[in-house]
């Protein structure tokens, strides 16, 4: 059995790094060598995870059950599947949370779980896990972070996206209500400045 217990600091707030460790799409963005597959109508998922033992890589696919509790930012994920041959089988769960981190604006993830193999690739996988899991650790750790700064730098960039074109419009707005008036003096009476200020 390998048991995975590890928690990540990430300098966004808890309601951003919700929004990335409860999306399947988000998460598998962060793994290298997953895929999601198809959704099925129970809620569960098809997915894909090809893991680097040195230099032998191995191909899982399983099931995945997704439970989120929103109002706790919890969830649980519990996963079956078997390696690209079939000769290797295994069971997964895992219970995620985030929380207020260390200094404000910082999160921490914490996540706890084990998986059960059994087959003729078990020994080689568990004896491998530990390094395993650091690694993937780290990895899905630098791209979390990556991604959860990315998702708050665009929220300025709608922002200023969305006053751009509310000034488009008012600028046509004052320009049609001008060219209604010959003498430009509703326009003027408008912005307070001059016809040209509505150009």
């Amino acid at each position: 059995m390998i048991s995975i217990a590890e928690e990540i600091a990430v300098p966004s707030p808890p309601h951003r790094v919700w929004e990335i460790v409860s999306n399947p799409s988000e998460v598998v963005a962060c793994i290298n060598g997953a895929e999601l597959g198809e959704a099925h109508d129970d809620g569960s998922f098809d997915g894909t995870l090809v893991v680097k033992f040195g230099a032998m890589k191995v191909s899982f696919t399983a099931r995945v059950a997704l439970d989120l509790t929103e109002s706790d930012h919890e969830g649980r994920l519990s996963a079956r599947g078997k390696d690209g041959q079939g000769g290797t089988r295994f069971t997964a769960r895992a219970k995620f949370r985030v929380t207020e981190g260390d200094g404000p604006g910082v999160s921490r993830v914490s996540v706890l779980g084990e998986v059960q193999l059994n087959g003729r690739l078990a020994p080689l996988v568990e004896s491998g896990a530990g390094a395993m899991v650091s690694r993937m650790t780290r990895e899905f750790s630098a791209e979390l972070i990556q991604r959860c700064a990315g998702a708050e730098a665009q929220t300025p960039a709608r922002r200023a996206g969305l006053l751009g074109r509310l000034r488009a419009w008012w600028a046509r707005f004052l320009k049609r209500r001008q060219k209604a008036s010959p003498s430009g003096d509703f326009a003027t009476e408008e912005t307070g400045n001059g016809p040209a200020q509505a150009q």
